[in-house]
């Protein structure tokens, strides 16, 4: 897959209906990417958010018509998204560093934020390691929440801490981070902390199950203090990898598999410490029989 192509075009779209109802799950099928996939890929490729890039887009065309009509607050909020005149003032002015009125009264000054232009600009020639691998298809047992794609960066770490704390979930240990979009149509996927199935610990637990289906999967060691190596390997998958290989992501599962910290010495900081992440793919322009 073009993963510029796909941003750019993502981009003209939420040009064409930046007032509309927007969501990262409308956005994504326009481009035919799964919305967690999009979402990743979006921020690393661009270093915004979906939802922040829209925020700002929108915020930034609010103070050109402030600054040019003579439209009620109130019209400008609903028009763009807000649901009061209040909480579109408080944006506006985190946004520009003043109020609609003071733009208008005083002439204050505003903040432009233009449209994105993604260009593709070729980094030193790195070793990117990874495998591909046929899984069969295989059984977890955890605990999962839904999260916002907008908040999950600082939510999720929170909810591992909050799993590891609760006394009666300690035999969780979280071989897998496991995240599921392909039921979500709006701003929000599952997150799942997973160990491999074991029959006698889903009895009593509160736990759930969950089969993963059998795929094709690229796997990308990750070796390294964490979280940075994590997000490092990301970042290259989305800008290196997945650009100029021949594969494409098959489905909306995202699969982050940790080794047991207490293997190492320095736990999840240590210099070896090793984990993986494993995206489902299949080959571009590949379709199954059916």
């Amino acid at each position: 897959m073009d993963w510029i192509r796909a941003v750019e075009d993502a981009i003209a779209y939420i040009e064409e209906h930046i007032t509309d109802d927007l969501t990262i799950g409308r956005v994504a099928a326009e481009v035919n990417i799964s919305p967690f996939y999009f979402q990743k890929g979006f921020s690393m490729l661009c270093g915004y958010t979906v939802g922040e890039y829209i925020r700002m887009r929108r915020l930034s065309l609010a103070g050109s018509e402030v600054l040019s009509s003579d439209r009620k607050v109130i019209d400008l909020a609903v028009q763009y998204g807000y649901d009061s005149p209040d909480s579109f003032t408080k944006a506006f002015t985190r946004f520009h560093g003043s109020t609609p009125t003071d733009v208008r009264k005083n002439g204050a000054a505003l903040k432009s934020f233009a449209p994105l232009h993604i260009k593709l600009s070729l980094e030193g020639g790195t070793v990117m390691e990874y495998r591909i691998e046929e899984k069969p298809a295989f059984k977890v047992i955890g605990m999962s929440r839904i999260f916002s794609y907008e908040t999950a960066n600082t939510e999720v770490p929170g909810y591992w801490d909050e799993v590891h704390v609760c006394t009666e979930k300690k035999s969780l240990m979280g071989k897998y981070g496991i995240c599921f979009d392909e039921e979500m149509a709006g701003n929000q996927f599952r997150y799942m902390i997973a160990d491999d199935f074991r029959q006698e610990e889903g009895f009593g637990k509160c736990l759930e199950e969950y089969e993963i289906p059998a795929h094709t999967w690229a796997v990308f060691p990750c070796r390294g203090p964490m979280p940075f190596q994590l997000q490092e390997c990301n970042r290259r998958i989305f800008s290196q990898w997945l650009p100029s290989s021949r594969y494409e992501i098959a489905e909306g599962y995202n699969i982050e598999s940790y080794s047991n910290p207490a293997d190492f010495k320095c736990g999840t900081q240590d210099s070896q410490y090793y984990a993986e992440i494993w995206i489902p793919v299949k080959v571009i322009g590949f379709q199954e029989k059916m």
